[in-house]
């Protein structure tokens, strides 16, 4: 599984890649919107740090303005991905790009039907918003499956960014899936790395390593 960071904020996306666990960022408006910074300057320093695809948001809800849209942020650098939303004309922006070879997450998704429409428009990556659905008592981890299922079964090669993870059992219940990528918040992936076992041995081990004679 892939680990995206879901932020815009360039201090926790230098350290989440130091960490040598982060293969993408993704970003969208309201993220953007929390950073004192210049939209594309945010954007180019986010794309020259993290190694892999870095998802920009359109804001046009008309196709051709995504379009247009889609070619500028693609020029910012080569590992930008296009954010679009799931609309009809969402799909048909899609397809247009995905001739154009900019590739395109298609975002908010939130059901098997949207993901399958995703994938034949021509989608690289899908958004499902699980997080979103579990708000609303309906179990979003059924929705990967899903999408998993239909996916393997017509041997589609656009890949599943789980989104709106909200705490670490997420991202393991999507990996036991076979979801291929994880984005989440920098809090979610520091709770990744704790266990208090793992705590209370390294105590233990320090204590110990005070009685050893030197």
């Amino acid at each position: 599984m892939k680990f995206f960071l879901d932020t815009a904020n360039l201090e926790q996306i230098k350290e989440a890649v130091s960490w040598g666990v982060i293969e993408g960022v993704t970003t969208n408006p309201t993220l953007i919107s929390k950073e004192n910074m210049e939209f594309e300057e945010l954007i180019k320093k986010i794309c020259e740090i993290v190694p892999g695809p870095v998802s920009v948001e359109v804001i046009s809800q008309e196709w051709k303005g995504m379009v247009e849209e889609a070619k500028k942020f693609a020029e910012l650098a080569e590992n930008v991905v296009i954010k679009i939303p799931m609309t009809v004309d969402g799909l048909k922006a899609t397809r247009e790009l995905s001739r154009k070879n900019i590739k395109v997450n298609m975002t908010l998704i939130f059901s098997p039907s949207q993901a399958l429409l995703a994938a034949k428009a021509g989608a690289s990556f899908i958004s499902p918003f699980i997080g979103r659905l579990d708000d609303i008592s309906t179990p979003g981890m059924n929705l990967i499956e899903d999408i998993i299922t239909i996916f393997n079964n017509y041997m589609f090669d656009t890949e599943i960014i789980v989104a709106s993870i909200r705490h670490p059992l997420h991202v393991v219940e999507a990996a036991l899936l076979g979801a291929h990528i994880a984005t989440m918040p920098f809090q979610v992936l520091e709770k990744l790395v704790n266990h208090p076992l793992t705590n209370i041995g390294l105590e233990r081990f320090l204590k110990d390593w005070e009685k050893v004679k030197k």
